[in-house]
């Protein structure tokens, strides 16, 4: 475990003793409130939305400059045609995750990200200009249905 971490683990005081006097409750109040906002916003968030991105809690700090991550996520019924992501790879920062299954209505399968190389037995996906697009290594099962779920930096 390294010592030199930007931050450590969010932390919580599970009991606190507020003081009788008014102004000295208040100073305590004040402190406790800012102390649980810390260790909320220091998590990641995980809400998982498909129709518009979400932030994710996850900071990056990338040429010293803070950058949130965003999520969305991305159902296909066919691997047939390409699916927009709504964003541009020109206007955000990079991708930082992504990943995805699929269903063939009996088992499900792991699709493979980055590849634009044929897999043979597999499916595997990329993001180009600004859609997801899909290769079938060939002997893959038939898609029924699936979901990616796409996370990248923001460039603000």
């Amino acid at each position: 475990m390294s010592s030199n971490v930007i931050n450590q683990v969010a932390y919580l005081r599970t009991s606190r003793q507020f003081p009788e006097e008014l102004h000295q409750l208040s100073v305590e109040s004040n402190k406790s409130y800012i102390d649980v906002a810390n260790a909320v916003n220091s998590r990641t968030i995980g809400i998982y939305p498909q129709n518009r991105p979400a932030i994710t809690g996850n900071i990056f700090f990338i040429k010293n400059q803070r950058q949130q991550t965003l999520r969305q996520v991305y159902t296909f019924t066919s691997i047939a045609n390409p699916i927009p992501t709504g964003f541009a790879l020109s206007g955000i920062y990079q991708v930082s995750q992504m990943y995805g299954t699929y269903t063939d209505g009996i088992n499900t399968y792991g699709l493979i990200p980055g590849s634009s190389v044929a897999i043979a037995g597999q499916i595997s996906f990329y993001i180009n200009a600004d859609s997801i697009t899909f290769i079938d290594g060939g002997g893959t099962p038939t898609v029924t249905s699936g979901l990616i779920v796409l996370e990248w930096i923001s460039n603000v």
